[in-house]
């Protein structure tokens, strides 16, 4: 099935229709999540309006998590197999994922200073959001800074997988260390908050994967794009004859 969807002309025939679909599904989730939010959701006993800005941080969180394992993945399918479009998805998800992480900290921070009167502790999920950040911002400069596209891909590969290690840290550094970031308040068992907020936050970690989805693929097809355009320079200048030679059979006497 990937190696099917290798090919750019297939993987572009099935960007037309799946693109469509998660932009809307984007669009569809996220906007009315928060809206509720804002006005319908009721207000936490404890934290009170101030932790409506929840129903961004979380998502983004999620996301940028996500994100992150694409990145792996994909750097996985590159180095190993060498999926013509597995290196092209890594690069486009790396700044997605990136602008994601940032968004999850700079709302954290935000929701921090009212509940623990800082914006930033040296707390163990925050620092391993934080690390997660420096790997995508990593994976891009080693891209930007290698001009051999095959060995600028195969380095950042192993950077991008020897990074998925971080990805456990963050999702269970609540539990295994001593932390003054909240456990989690939903999971697959249950949910320990008012059903309007979890139905609202649900919508919003789907409509973000929807989001980072529909950005993926369009910075794909834009690098596509980009490298046919490319290829067809370097085709059409090697084609071109030279101006000596060009001269020479204009004036063959010369």
């Amino acid at each position: 099935m990937l190696s099917y969807f290798a090919n750019p002309v297939r993987f572009k025939a099935l960007s037309k229709w799946v693109a469509p679909i998660l932009g809307i599904g984007a669009v569809v989730l996220i906007i009315p999540s928060w809206i509720m939010a804002l006005f319908i959701v009721p207000a936490d006993y404890q934290q009170g309006d101030a932790f409506r800005i929840m129903y961004v941080h979380v998502p983004a969180v999620f996301a940028a998590s996500g994100a992150y394992a694409f990145l792996a993945i994909a750097s996985f399918f590159s180095f190993v197999w060498r999926h013509p479009l597995a290196d092209t998805a890594a690069r486009a998800a790396a700044p997605i994922g990136a602008a994601l992480t940032f968004l999850g900290l700079f709302t954290g921070a935000l929701w921090g200073k009212p509940m623990w009167g800082a914006y930033w502790v040296w707390d163990a999920r925050l620092t391993s959001t934080l690390v997660m950040l420096f790997l995508f911002l990593g994976y891009m400069a080693i891209r930007a800074a290698i001009r051999d596209e095959n060995v600028s891909a195969r380095i950042g590969a192993i950077a991008a997988m020897a990074g998925a290690i971080n990805l456990p840290i963050v999702k269970y550094s609540v539990e295994w260390w001593s932390s003054l970031h909240q456990s989690a308040s939903i999971s697959l068992s249950g949910s320990e908050i008012d059903s309007s907020m979890s139905i609202t936050l649900f919508a919003g970690i789907i409509g973000y994967f929807c989001l980072f989805g529909w950005l993926v693929i369009n910075n794909m097809l834009s690098e596509l794009d980009t490298r046919r355009t490319r290829a067809l320079v370097i085709r059409s200048s090697d084609h071109r004859p030279s101006t000596s030679s060009k001269q020479s059979t204009e004036n063959p006497d010369a």
